[in-house]
């Protein structure tokens, strides 16, 4: 293809990825359902529709069954698990991990989607059958892109796990997010931990990540995206009470046009870029800070203490 059609088609998938946002939570705002609003969305589109290349070995029925398996396990655990707040969190960073060496993916977005509603405190089956209605449009938008050539058919190869291997490695995960957490969670700054760093977090532990050779471009743009999203809800919703539809579209555009420039199209960026359009207003002045503490220190941990093949 000559290089202009490239181009549009490339913007022509921002465009669409934008749209999706604005949809969810223009919905979201009419119907005043906030649990309609699934930041792993914007995280999802940046990966199934906006990069050249799918990053995670997963296919269309494993993206939707996983996707409601999660969301659906941390509604669950909201629900009926009386366990502190921090055991619940481990517990469903564990499940994930379960399902993910079951399903043989590295599809590891869905730890987002299952420990969100946990540190939301979110009850409502609305949240499950908003990510899974979400996931089936994002795989039925992938698989017309790919129909008609506006994206690369994602070929699925299933993930050689050798149990054991993902046994150990699971389990260091969690040793070592539970104690990085103490302290956040002990002093309620839980958003020093906001989950889509969790997904940051396990992705930058596997040494075959094309992500742990920018770490700094990684951490940068999870805080970019952070304080874009604030700065935007701040001035636009709050302040001048534009919707905050409206505040989504901006912030994925300007989110959109810095994944280009850089050409790193990190998929948790978009799901921390929506986060703050579901945050108490008291959050949003300091959310941006802790995005970057946590960044840094997640990012560290794990190029430090995960350098062994897994």
């Amino acid at each position: 293809m000559k290089a202009e059609v490239l181009k549009r088609i490339r913007i022509e998938r921002y465009i669409f990825g934008i749209l999706m946002a604005f949809i969810m939570v223009f919905v979201a705002e009419i119907s005043n359902e906030t649990e309609i609003i699934f930041p792993e969305i914007c995280a999802l589109t940046i990966g199934a529709w906006i990069s050249e290349q799918q990053p995670w070995m997963t296919n269309k029925r494993r993206i939707f069954i996983l996707m409601s398996l999660a969301g659906l396990f941390g509604v669950l655990v909201v629900k009926f698990c009386t366990i502190p707040l921090i055991f619940q969190v481990c517990l469903c960073f564990a499940f994930t991990g379960f399902i993910l060496t079951l399903f043989k993916t590295n599809f590891v977005p869905i730890i987002s989607a299952c420990i969100l509603p946990v540190y939301l405190r979110t009850e409502s089956w609305i949240y499950p059958i908003s990510v899974s209605t979400m996931a089936l449009i994002i795989i039925f938008a992938q698989w017309l892109m790919e129909k008609y050539h506006f994206r690369p058919v994602n070929n699925f190869v299933p993930c050689q796990f050798d149990i054991k291997t993902q046994i150990i490695k699971w389990t260091k995960l969690l040793t070592i997010f539970g104690l990085i957490a103490l302290i956040p969670f002990k002093t309620h700054q839980i958003y020093f931990l906001a989950p889509p760093l969790i997904v940051m977090f396990t992705e930058l532990s596997n040494p075959q990540s094309p992500a742990r050779k920018k770490p700094f471009y990684i951490v940068g743009i999870m805080t970019f995206a952070s304080f874009i999203g604030c700065s935007l809800r701040l001035f636009l919703n709050e302040i001048l009470g534009l919707p905050l539809f409206i505040c989504t579209a901006i912030a994925c555009t300007i989110l959109f046009l810095a994944l280009d420039k850089l050409r790193i199209f990190f998929p948790p960026a978009g799901a921390i870029l929506l986060i703050p359009m579901i945050l108490e207003k008291s959050l949003l002045i300091r959310f941006p800070l802790e995005v970057f503490i946590g960044a840094i220190i997640l990012s560290i941990c794990a190029i430090i203490l995960f350098k062994e093949k897994e």
